[in-house]
């Protein structure tokens, strides 16, 4: 979060472009150990700009190899060192406006699928870039994700919890 307020307030270029950024977790970090879970799957260049980003929506370890499928049949190998988004951008104001004028084409565009069909962020930045009128500082992080998307993920979770306590790197009490 310090890394995405000093990107926020730092001056930017006057170059007509949404300068934006990202938490770029390693994927293998933010994995669990009892199903599939969505990634957005980045492509970064040289200068740690986001060129690429991928929803991909069914990612899990399967025989200590990280795979993803779209059809429940056919799977692809993932790096598992690969650069996901967790979706803890620094976005400007005219983010807002970006995901309300895109909103009605999601909407004709899923249409006749729309009690299942998903706004993703990610997909409106991943436009954004190409349409040249973005960039996305990725901001690089080791720091694993916690998170419970089974209910066996609860208590690894707060072991991890009590264990950042144990050591100060999370107060005890967050709210007094």
């Amino acid at each position: 979060f310090r890394l995405i307020y000093e990107f926020l307030t730092a001056p930017k270029p006057q170059d007509g472009k949404l300068h934006f950024c990202m938490a770029g977790f390693i994927l293998r970090n933010t994995l669990t150990e009892n199903g599939h879970v969505a990634r957005g799957i980045c492509g970064v260049d040289k200068d740690g700009f986001l060129q690429e980003i991928v929803e991909r929506t069914r990612i899990e370890r399967i025989g200590g190899i990280v795979k993803y499928t779209e059809n429940g049949e056919d799977y692809f190998e993932l790096d598992e060192n690969a650069c996901v988004s967790m979706n803890c951008w620094g976005f400007t104001e005219e983010m807002i406006g970006e995901l309300d004028r895109r909103f009605a084409g999601f909407l004709k565009d899923n249409r006749d699928n729309i009690l299942k069909a998903e706004y993703f962020l990610p997909s409106v930045v991943d436009a954004l870039i190409k349409e040249g009128r973005a960039d996305v500082k990725v901001l690089k992080t080791e720091d694993k994700w916690y998170g419970v998307t089974y209910r066996e993920d609860k208590e690894k979770v707060m072991a991890a919890i009590r264990e950042m306590i144990a050591q100060g790197k999370y107060p005890e009490r967050l709210w007094k």
